[in-house]
């Protein structure tokens, strides 16, 4: 878990997220420091029981320093907690990868009238086709990223994919494809519940689910390398002829290019196995919570077309476009909508529904912690969905956190159709309140 959590914070903070004139001794010196103690704030919030209980010590401690240093590498430790109980616009607001225009980027495909934009869950099966290995990548802190990955297994698997392979997965869980749902001992990312239904989906599906994260604390090139290993090891070493899907963060599926001073993970493997895989880009063209932060060819998409789905583009004669060199294919994902506090994009495409929550469960304990789990899976799940209730906002801090007179917060969790078993619980972990819902067939449009 450290080699996860560190590599993933160096590879992103200390290298993609800082002005290259930032790059300063004193600088580095500074984030290297800042990680250290982290570290140490999250193993401290980690001995709290409850998830809300642990991200009150991260959010405070966030609250509490003003080095931005620190808060460069600790918001994203904290962006990860705030996906974990739900809150993903504070998420994304807390840990934000501004997309410049970069010198190497392609035109846009709106400036070349042979492109044409489709459904990327149309679009992406039908390229998968010719390949034998697909990488999907994600940004951790922002499970929109991770929406149409779960949308796309059942068309991977109907075209021949019989494997799963998912960074986040500890190779320790090996109960994982019988027992058929994540646990908290699963993986470090899935504990936010689109990661989970990832690997859930998967494991319906039929999907062979494979943990190929480093086990040592390499960093780097090494680690890139130790991925690839695993993967190659796990995988095509004894199936040569396997169809992987290839779950990743970021860069990691980048097919050429230096990265990280080395090779790629997406790089190693190809020299091990000799398989070219179809790298499909999810993290670029995405809506910031900041639209500076925007990549400028993504607003500009978004104005002219309006995409109501993630979208790519193609040119008459059926090649995909893509931003930059390294991938094949760059998906758009379309403008961020809310309904009740939380983002549409929470019903993946249509196969969840939005299912009301009001806060008067809670019986005032606030913030109050709702989760929603399968009734056919264990306690021990990783909830379908869950989300904090609160009449002030989550990210307030001690002195913020006066209550006016407000009436019970509401929201929805999002959800198949199906039973489940819903929970209520205080800050502490201790329960507040039980029920078994049915979600029915039929969505609730009520806005």
């Amino acid at each position: 878990m450290s080699a996860l959590r560190t590599g993933i914070m160096f590879s992103c903070a200390l290298f993609f997220c800082v002005p290259a004139a930032s790059l300063a001794q004193s600088w580095r010196s500074r984030q290297i420091e800042a990680s250290r103690k982290s570290e140490k704030i999250m193993h401290e919030a980690d001995k709290h029981k409850g998830l809300l209980a642990q991200y009150q010590v991260m959010r405070y401690a966030y609250a509490n320093d003003k080095d931005p240093a620190f808060r460069l590498i600790f918001g994203q430790y904290l962006s990860w907690y705030q996906t974990f109980i739900g809150d993903y616009p504070d998420a994304a607001l807390s840990f934000s990868i501004k997309q410049p225009l970069e010198k190497d980027d392609r035109p846009s495909p709106l400036s070349d009238p042979e492109y044409s934009a489709r459904p990327a869950l149309e679009a992406i099966p039908e390229l998968a086709k010719k390949y034998q290995l697909v990488y999907l990548n994600e940004a951790h802190n922002i499970p929109l990223t991770r929406t149409l990955t779960v949308q796309l297994l059942s068309k991977l698997r109907q075209e021949g994919f019989s494997y799963f392979a998912v960074e986040t997965i500890y190779q320790t869980d090996r109960k994982l494809q019988s027992r058929g749902y994540p646990t908290a001992d699963s993986g470090f990312y899935t504990a936010e519940p689109i990661s989970a239904e990832m690997v859930r989906t998967a494991l319906k599906l039929g999907f062979k689910v494979i943990g190929y994260e480093a086990l040592s604390d390499a960093t780097g090139d090494a680690r890139e390398a130790e991925q690839a290993r695993n993967i190659y090891e796990h995988i095509f070493q004894h199936d040569p002829r396997a169809r992987v899907v290839v779950e990743a963060g970021y860069a990691h599926i980048q097919k050429s290019g230096e990265f990280l001073g080395g090779s790629s993970m997406a790089e190693h493997l190809y020299k091990l196995s000799g398989i070219d895989g179809l790298s499909v880009e999810q993290t670029v063209l995405v809506p910031h919570q900041v639209k500076e932060d925007n990549h400028p060819y993504y607003d500009a998409i978004v104005e002219k077309l309006q995409p109501q789905v993630p979208i790519v583009f193609e040119n008459k004669a059926g090649k995909p476009w893509a931003l930059r060199a390294g991938y094949d294919v760059n998906v758009v994902f379309p403008a961020q909508q809310m309904r009740r506090g939380r983002p549409t994009w929470l019903s993946l495409g249509g196969l969840r529904h939005p299912y009301f929550i009001s806060g008067d469960r809670c019986e005032e304990h606030y913030p109050c912690l709702i989760e929603a789990r399968y009734a056919d899976e264990g306690k021990d799940a990783i909830p379908a969905d869950r989300m904090a209730l609160d009449p002030v906002p989550l990210m307030a801090t001690l002195n913020d956190r006066v209550r006016q007179g407000q009436g019970a917060p509401v929201s929805e969790l999002y959800l198949r159709p199906g039973k489940y078993d819903l929970t209520i619980s205080a800050e502490d972990g201790s329960p507040i309140y039980r029920q078994t819902i049915s979600v029915p067939e039929k969505a609730d449009d009520t806005p």
